[in-house]
């Protein structure tokens, strides 16, 4: 008869580890993390608000004329100084056909000379160019008046067909035989050319930009060879006051050439401006801030053929021929308010939102970063679960296990006191419970060490009766023998 050891208990699920604790560190990070996102979301929330993005269209002529490359000029001021204004460029066949789309309100700029048809609803931002009108006449000969020029073959030297009829509106000419003697000069026409006798013209109207005029050498050429003579135009005032759009200039002496001197005085003529417009219901702000770009770099926007190179401020006057715009006529009087002037009543209600909203987030924050302590009594569910594991523990190897969870739990539990993750509400049940289970541990490990000696002898027992019975039997076989 044999014996069979301790019945094998069943296989025990593997210990649970300790439940593990945040940390400050953690907390903290989070917290920053948190904060860093929020700061990144309010300052591009700003930068929107205050930088948001606006295109204005900018129409203009054929995309080599000057007002197109003015427009380029200005778009790209704008990128270069991270404005918030974006320019789109359209084209037309001439400037004409650019100010009847700026009519239909298409376009938010444009460029118009004074003698064109200004739309009711255009704005002056700044005054870019003077046209002057130059009155020349060949050789040494004199044009002494308006009249005696209505007499004359004459030639209008200009770039565009516009200034033809310009040219008929000053002399008072109307359609018909007396206005087919004023003719556009052919392409790439020279003053030698216009007053060759073969030609019959008996005097050149030039109009050309003041700042394009002051460059240009081919005047003093032609006047070293005697080619013409300039005139006054005496009746300037009268004109400027007369028709609408033409200013009353002054040519200074040596203007077109200083060797020989041309003039050779001051000189009175007329001329005309190059205005860029915008609408009316463009808002002030938006107005003054392109004036005040525009005026802060002028020397990037001029031309390189001279056009730009001196732009004025719009003229203010309630009589002016093109009203100026509220914004440029503000930013022009030093009118323009300060951003604390504009936004003080706004930022005013914006920092007791913003206290508001501080108020909400830090709740926030405090809801999801903060780790709240646990109470050591609550781990003496965890030291429980052990003890009750305890009965089931049929082998002194699933003791030490149990043995090295419930040290865990009082590991961390250490820990965290330390750390602040723990507090220390209940730590007397904790203390309790910890020890009641531990003595439990114990006492369950005497008896499996008790019980594993009282198995050993009942097994020791066994061998030796069962070696008594063999001997037995020999004796009893030896005997009937």
């Amino acid at each position: 008869m044999s014996t069979e050891g301790p019945t094998a208990s069943p296989i025990e699920p593997p210990p649970r580890r300790p439940k593990v604790i945040k940390t400050n560190q953690q907390q903290v990070f989070l917290y920053v993390v948190l904060t860093l996102l929020l700061s990144l979301a309010t300052v591009w929330g700003g930068r929107a608000l205050l930088h948001n993005s606006e295109t204005l269209t900018f129409a203009v002529g054929a995309p080599n004329s000057d007002e197109a490359l003015f427009a380029a000029k200005l778009a790209t001021v704008l990128k270069t100084n991270a404005s918030r204004f974006r320019i789109k460029v359209v084209n037309n066949p001439d400037n004409a056909k650019a100010l009847a789309q700026f009519d239909r309100k298409q376009a938010d700029l444009a460029v118009l000379r004074t003698d064109a048809k200004v739309p009711l609803r255009a704005r002056t931002l700044a005054i870019l160019e003077h046209d002057l009108v130059l009155l020349l006449g060949p050789g040494n000969k004199k044009i002494k008046s308006i009249a005696e020029l209505k007499k004359k073959k004459i030639a209008v030297l200009a770039e565009s067909e516009a200034s033809l009829a310009f040219v008929r509106s000053i002399l008072d000419i109307p359609d018909g035989p007396d206005a087919a003697k004023i003719q556009m000069a052919p392409q790439g026409a020279t003053l030698d050319k216009l007053f060759a006798p073969s030609n019959g013209f008996g005097a050149v109207i030039a109009i050309v930009h003041a700042s394009r005029a002051v460059r240009d050498k081919t005047y003093e050429q032609v006047a070293k060879r005697g080619g013409f003579t300039l005139n006054a135009i005496d009746e300037a005032k009268a004109l400027a006051r007369r028709l609408p759009g033409i200013s009353s200039e002054t040519l200074t002496a040596g203007t077109l050439s200083t060797s020989p001197q041309i003039p050779d005085d001051d000189l009175d003529t007329i001329g005309l401006e190059w205005l860029l417009v915008t609408q009316s219901r463009m808002s002030p702000t938006t107005a003054g801030e392109l004036a005040r770009t525009i005026f802060e770099n002028k020397s990037a926007l001029g031309l390189d053929n001279g056009f730009a190179t001196r732009i004025e401020p719009a003229s203010t006057e309630k009589d002016a021929f093109v009203m100026a715009h509220q914004g440029a006529a503000d930013y022009i009087n030093d009118d323009t308010k300060s951003f604390m002037d504009k936004y003080s009543d706004l930022m005013y209600l914006g920092a007791v939102a913003l206290s508001v909203i501080g108020s909400i987030f830090a709740a926030i924050y405090a809801k999801i970063t903060r780790i709240a302590p646990e109470k050591a009594s609550e781990l003496s569910t965890a030291i429980l679960d052990v003890g009750e594991r305890i009965e089931h523990a049929h082998s002194l190897d699933q003791l030490e296990c149990l043995q090295d969870e419930l040290e865990g739990i009082l590991r961390g539990a250490v820990i965290g006191l330390r750390d602040g993750t723990i507090s220390t509400d209940g730590l007397d049940t904790f203390k309790l419970g910890y020890e009641f289970v531990r003595d439990e541990i114990g006492m369950r490990r005497d008896y499996l060490k008790r019980h594993a000696g009282e198995t050993e002898k009942t097994v020791r027992d066994a061998g030796l009766a069962q070696h008594d019975d063999s001997n037995v039997v020999v004796v009893k076989t030896a005997q009937s023998a």
